[in-house]
C-alpha cells in the first residue's frame, strides 16, 4: 500500500532529531499493509548491518530486531539445542507467505505488540530480555513480558529503539511443549501456550498468550499438579485480560488456554494425570 502521507525516507545511520511522525521501519509488513495517516517520515532500519543472530559466550542468543522470519527458522535449524523445535513451531504459527517470512523481522512482531505475535510467544516463554535504545544512545533492558503490556501496546519511548532480544541458554537448553489453537484452520492464533522445562532445577513455566492481551508467564518451582495449575492460571491472569476480537471470545480463548495449559503440564510431567 502506498503511504501518500509519508514525506521523506532517512537511513537509520545518519544522526538525524527525531521528530514527530517518524517511525522506525524494518521489514515494513504492517506498515505498508493498512494506511498510516499519522506517519511523515520513515528511519529505514535495513542498513544497519546487525547480525540476525549472534551467539554468545554465556550460551545466550541474542536475536536483532531487524532478524528476519526466515532467517530464524534457518538458524534455528541447525541449533543442536532442545529448545529449538519451539522457534520453528512459532515461526509457522504466522501462518504466513514466503514473502512476509523474508520481509516480516523479529522485532517488527514486538513493537506491533498484536496479542497473536509468534514472535512474543516465542521469545516471553524463553524468558527473553528486550534491548531498547533512547534517542539519546542511553539503554535499558525490559523482560519481553513487560515489553508488552496490552493489545497493541508497549513500554516503548517517543523515538525509543528495540535493539534486540537476548534469550538465556538454559532456556535454550529447557525441554519445550507447543499448543496453539485457532476459529480457522488457517486462522489467527486465538489461544497460544507453551510450557518449558528446566533440566537443570526441574523448574516449570507456562506462558499464555494470543488468548490474552499481553503476555502472562507463570513459574514454579517444580511442576505443578493440574488444580495447582488451574488455580495459578485463574489467580494470574484478570477476567478482563482475555482478548475479545473476531478470532475467538473471550469466554473461548480462556476455556482453551486452561485446556492447552493442562495438556502441556501432562505432557512436560511425563504424562502425570495428577
Amino acid at each position: 500500500m502506498d503511504l501518500h502521507t509519508v514525506t521523506a525516507v532517512r537511513d537509520a545511520r545518519e544522526r538525524v532529531p527525531w521528530r514527530p511522525g517518524d517511525r522506525w521501519l524494518g521489514g515494513g509488513t504492517f506498515l505498508f499493509s493498512e494506511p498510516q495517516p499519522q506517519v511523515r517520515r520513515l528511519v529505514d532500519l535495513s542498513r544497519m548491518g546487525w547480525d540476525p543472530l549472534t551467539e554468545l559466550p554465556d550460551g545466550s542468543v541474542e536475536i536483532a530486531a531487524t532478524c528476519t522470519i526466515a532467517q530464524l527458522s534457518r538458524r534455528a535449524r541447525r541449533w543442536d539445542l532442545a529448545a529449538a523445535p519451539l522457534v520453528e513451531q512459532c515461526c509457522r504459527a504466522f501462518l504466513a507467505s514466503f514473502k512476509i517470512w523474508n520481509m516480516a523481522t523479529v522485532g517488527g512482531n514486538l513493537c506491533n505488540a498484536l496479542p497473536a505475535g509468534p514472535m512474543i510467544s516465542l521469545t516471553a516463554a524463553l524468558d527473553g530480555v528486550c534491548l531498547l535504545v533512547a534517542q539519546d544512545g542511553s539503554t535499558r533492558r525490559v523482560p519481553v513480558t513487560d515489553f508488552v503490556t496490552g493489545a497493541g501496546r508497549k513500554v516503548l519511548g517517543e523515538g525509543e529503539l528495540l535493539r534486540s532480544v537476548t534469550v538465556p541458554a538454559r532456556s535454550l537448553a529447557a525441554r519445550t511443549a507447543f499448543r496453539q489453537a485457532s476459529l480457522y484452520g488457517l486462522g489467527r492464533s486465538g489461544a497460544l501456550v507453551i510450557g518449558v522445562l528446566d533440566p537443570n532445577d526441574g523448574s516449570f513455566a507456562l506462558t499464555v498468550t494470543a488468548a490474552t492481551v499481553r503476555p502472562y508467564r507463570l513459574w514454579f518451582p517444580l511442576p505443578p499438579r493440574a488444580a495447582e495449575l488451574r488455580a495459578a492460571l485463574a489467580g494470574t491472569v484478570p477476567d478482563d485480560a482475555w482478548f475479545d476480537d473476531i478470532h475467538g471470545l473471550p469466554a473461548w480463548r480462556r476455556h482453551m488456554a486452561f485446556r492447552l495449559a493442562e495438556e502441556i503440564r501432562a505432557e512436560l510431567d511425563e504424562g502425570d494425570p495428577r
